[in-house]
């Protein structure tokens, strides 16, 4: 029914319905994956399971934790760090995971970064609902994009061709990695 289960405690799928809000007595959760109005206030609304999904997206897109404290200052907090690079395309190339060695459908990937964006709104009323997630999430499988697949420039017939090609084999390249649910 689109209704967001993403969460470590169950709070969230016992709390609110649509406008009403939760008060809990102690914030709960994983670090890095609670909206921003839980952890400031303890209030819990519909949406605020979407801020964890949208930090889900984010560590997707990026090959990256949501919490890391051994990156560099600044960047330890993933969705504080990539938020000015997920709604520039030339930034967003960026921070994408270096893994997928470029061979992913772009296009897509920036669907889904403005998606993830949404999604980390700091204010709940402004995130997508579920249902949206889910709409917006077919609509990158009904695209069926072909992943890119960078080539050098001495591969490149000439300056002006464009310098990649789709293969349909890569396409499979652009899965979340495995996680482990840690208890706090």
């Amino acid at each position: 029914s689109y209704n967001a289960k993403l969460s470590d405690f169950g709070l969230a799928k016992l709390g609110p319905s649509a406008s009403q809000s939760h008060i809990t007595t102690r914030v709960m959760g994983t670090q890095g994956y609670a909206a921003p109005e839980y952890v400031a206030t303890g209030h819990l609304y519909v949406k605020s399971d979407n801020y964890g999904f949208g930090v889900v997206l984010a560590e997707i897109l990026t090959g990256l934790r949501a919490v890391d404290p051994l990156r560099p200052t600044g960047q330890q907090n993933l969705t504080d760090w990539i938020k000015p690079h997920l709604s520039e395309r030339r930034k967003l190339r960026r921070i994408m995971d270096p893994r997928l060695e470029g061979k992913y459908p772009f296009k897509s990937a920036f669907r889904v970064a403005q998606l993830a964006l949404k999604c980390l709104e700091p204010e709940q009323k402004n995130r997508p609902s579920m249902k949206e997630v889910v709409e917006a999430l077919e609509l990158v499988v009904a695209a069926n994009e072909k992943p890119l697949e960078r080539r050098t420039a001495r591969d490149s017939p000439s300056v002006g061709h464009q310098q990649s090609h789709y293969r349909r084999e890569h396409l499979t390249s652009f899965q979340p990695r495995q996680t482990v649910a840690r208890a706090h």
